[in-house]
């Protein structure tokens, strides 16, 4: 693929996906009872008004990903570098939106003292499936 908005539908398509696999994961885990076991309190419900803004959310944060990948020569290890970028949504949400948008207080600790690992968590899991799609859908480079 040489066109660069090509690359760049890739990445928003990518990051969509990847925001579908891990709210999979978080609906899974809370379903299974996962978080409340560890004192969190994510217990997300699978409807439209919370899936829609997340993928909305993993396909611009999948815009970022394509400054790792834009260039050919660095267009390998696409999911470690899916997993590093994915430490910026996981910054954004700890260090901003929980303090300043929410009551939550600094890094969602009012959701529960392990808040920060679940977010962690659930966005490495963006990250990664992030970089196997985008990988997957950019095709083999020559």
């Amino acid at each position: 693929m040489k066109n660069s908005r090509s690359l760049l539908t890739i990445c928003f398509c990518a990051g969509l996906l990847g925001a579908l696999a891990s709210s999979g994961v978080a609906w899974v885990a809370a379903a299974m009872g996962l978080p409340q076991w560890c004192g969190v309190d994510l217990v997300p419900q699978w409807t439209a008004e919370w899936i829609y803004p997340r993928l909305v959310w993993g396909g611009l944060w999948g815009l970022l990903f394509l400054f790792t990948v834009s260039s050919p020569r660095s267009r390998n290890q696409w999911v470690r570098k899916g997993m590093w970028v994915s430490l910026l949504p996981s910054a954004w949400l700890l260090l901003y939106v929980f303090p300043q948008q929410t009551t939550y207080g600094a890094l969602g600790l009012g959701l529960g003292i392990l808040t920060p690992l679940f977010v962690i968590l659930y966005n490495l899991i963006w990250g990664a499936a992030t970089g196997v799609f985008a990988r997957a859908f950019h095709g083999r480079s020559r």
